[in-house]
C-alpha cells in the first residue's frame, strides 16, 4: 500500500513537472498580469478533454492530468484496501472501506 501511494505521488509529480517545463518553455517570457484572475480554460474542466489535451502534449492539460493523478492516488489506495480486506474475509473493515470510498466518490463527483 505504501508503494502505491509513493508511486502515485511520484508519477503525478513527474507529469506536473513535465507540463510545467513545457509551459515555461512556451510562455516563460510572457508578461504577467496579477490584477485579473484567469482560471483554467473551459476545455480543461472535464476529464475526457484533459486526457485529449495531454495526449496532444498540451502543457496545461499535462499539469491538470498530474493533479488528477494526485487526487486519484488515495482513492486507489482505498480500492486496494477493500480488495485486501475482502480477500482476508474481514467484513467489518471491508464495509468501513466501502463507506470511505463512497464518501470520497460522492465528494469528488459533487464538486464537478
Amino acid at each position: 500500500m505504501g508503494n502505491l501511494l509513493r508511486s502515485g505521488v511520484l508519477i503525478a509529480a513527474l507529469v506536473v513537472f513535465t507540463g510545467g517545463v513545457m509551459y515555461l518553455r512556451g510562455h516563460g517570457s510572457a508578461p504577467v498580469s496579477y490584477s485579473v484572475f484567469q482560471s483554467e480554460p473551459a476545455e480543461l474542466r472535464s476529464i475526457p478533454k484533459i486526457l485529449e489535451g495531454a495526449l496532444g502534449l498540451n502543457s496545461l492539460a499535462l499539469i491538470q492530468l498530474g493533479l488528477l493523478l494526485l487526487i486519484a492516488t488515495p482513492v486507489l489506495r482505498v480500492v486496494f484496501a477493500i480488495v485486501a480486506f475482502y480477500m482476508e474475509k474481514d467484513r467489518l473493515y471491508t464495509a468501513v472501506s466501502c463507506i470511505v470510498l463512497a464518501i470520497l466518490l460522492f465528494s469528488l463527483l459533487r464538486a464537478t
